[in-house]
């Protein structure tokens, strides 16, 4: 019996796994947003950010990776049920794209709050 509950949990961080190969082959931004995260971290161990700043940070990034996550799957179950354009779909996913912009943006000025004060 437990065998099969850690094959089950092993299948799930796969499914896991393979989301985010989808994610980062798929999507441009999301490519961006890998090289954003890997570069606010190293420049957070360069300036040696405060414990606050970096649960700041890690929130911010966390933010914007779920957002990113929630759009593409958003996108890619409306292009599966919708072969041609549909007014509605395109809403949908417009606004799913405004979340990815929204926390990025938010990202972004935490992102300043914590580094322009060292780097000036």
């Amino acid at each position: 019996m437990r065998q099969k509950k850690i094959s089950a949990e092993g299948r799930s961080f796969g499914n896991a796994f393979r989301g985010m190969g989808t994610l980062l082959k798929s999507q441009p931004h999301a490519r961006f947003h890998l090289l954003a995260t890997v570069a606010v971290i190293a420049l957070g161990v360069f300036c040696r950010i405060s414990r606050g700043e970096w649960l700041a940070i890690v929130l911010a990034v966390g933010l914007v990776w779920l957002a990113e996550g929630l759009n593409t799957a958003l996108e890619l179950l409306a292009n599966a049920l919708a072969l041609g354009h549909h007014p509605l779909i395109k809403k949908a996913k417009d606004v799913a794209a405004a979340a990815v912009l929204l926390s990025a943006l938010a990202a972004l000025a935490i992102g300043l709050i914590v580094f322009l004060p060292r780097i000036f």
